[in-house]
């Protein structure tokens, strides 16, 4: 249900004072969506592998006990990274991907598989040019 002219004006108003009187805190709600605090749980998940890793690699020639360690944060950062992509859910996953392929929605690589396709088409075996 749309809002009425008054209750726009009126959230217009909050809004506009809400900036005047703490335009932190404003930026700060404007910037954050409901998916940000796992993203950035998801990230240190990552990280976390990643030294995991890099401690497992760097330490099984020289000793296994150390390199067991690295292994446990791997799989303690692996569980941890998975428990949080849960919690953000199907939805999150898409504003994160709609939000990396852009505004232009040509998706990452841009206009390339479409150009590929043209390319493709034209220059078949059964094209008779």
């Amino acid at each position: 249900m749309p809002l009425s002219e008054d209750e726009q004006r009126i959230l217009t108003e909050i809004e506009q004072q809400l900036y005047h009187e703490d335009p932190g805190l404003a930026h700060e709600v404007s910037s954050t969506t409901v998916f940000t605090h796992g993203f950035k749980h998801i990230r240190l998940a990552a990280l976390g592998f990643v030294a995991g890793l890099a401690l497992l690699l760097a330490t099984l020639s020289t000793d296994y006990r150390i390199a067991f360690v690295g292994f446990l944060v791997m799989l303690a950062a692996a569980w941890y990274g998975e428990k949080n992509l849960r919690r953000v859910g199907k939805a999150g996953l898409q504003q994160v991907t709609g939000n990396a392929r852009g505004t232009s929605g040509k998706g990452f690589f841009g206009d390339a598989g479409e150009r590929m396709r043209n390319r493709l088409n034209d220059e078949g075996p059964d094209s008779k040019q």
